[in-house]
């Protein structure tokens, strides 16, 4: 039998709906959880039932290094400046994670997302770090699809 070692964290690479924009230094998938409704009918013992109510899933975070690129600065400008719909500005995001062979194992989509945070990078004239910028997408909804 095949050994299946788990996968590391640092391959992978990511695929936005008409975005082409490589070389993400960190991407955080935010967790999902489905919160418990609870309820007892009165003609029942006293013991709770619990049903699934709302389905929540936490944001994306994307930080990259700073290129000349502005395909995702642009993104958050079609929500910020409200000219489109915030439907027009959702995109499908798929985060695919790769074996040591580049190989492609594991993947997450992540649908509707739109950028509701962009933090630019601090400057300091005295650091010798990357520049990386960081953006935020909430969505509705994450799921493993490999």
């Amino acid at each position: 039998m095949a050994r299946q070692d788990p996968l590391r964290n640092f391959r992978y690479r990511l695929e936005i709906d008409g975005i082409d924009q490589a070389g993400f230094a960190e991407v955080a998938i935010g967790d999902m959880s489905t919160e418990p409704i609870e309820y007892r009918e009165g003609d029942e013992i006293t013991t709770v039932r619990k049903l699934n109510g709302l389905n929540k899933y936490a944001n994306i975070t994307l930080k990259w290094g700073v290129t000349d690129s502005l395909e995702l600065a642009d993104w958050h400008q079609l929500v910020v400046d409200d000219a489109t719909p915030l439907d027009d500005a959702r995109r499908n995001v798929v985060i695919r994670v790769q074996n040591e062979a580049g190989e492609e194992k594991a993947a997450f989509e992540i649908t509707k997302a739109w950028p509701c945070k962009y933090d630019p990078t601090d400057l300091n004239g005295k650091g010798n770090e990357v520049a990386i910028d960081m953006l935020e997408l909430c969505n509705e909804g994450i799921r493993r699809i490999q």
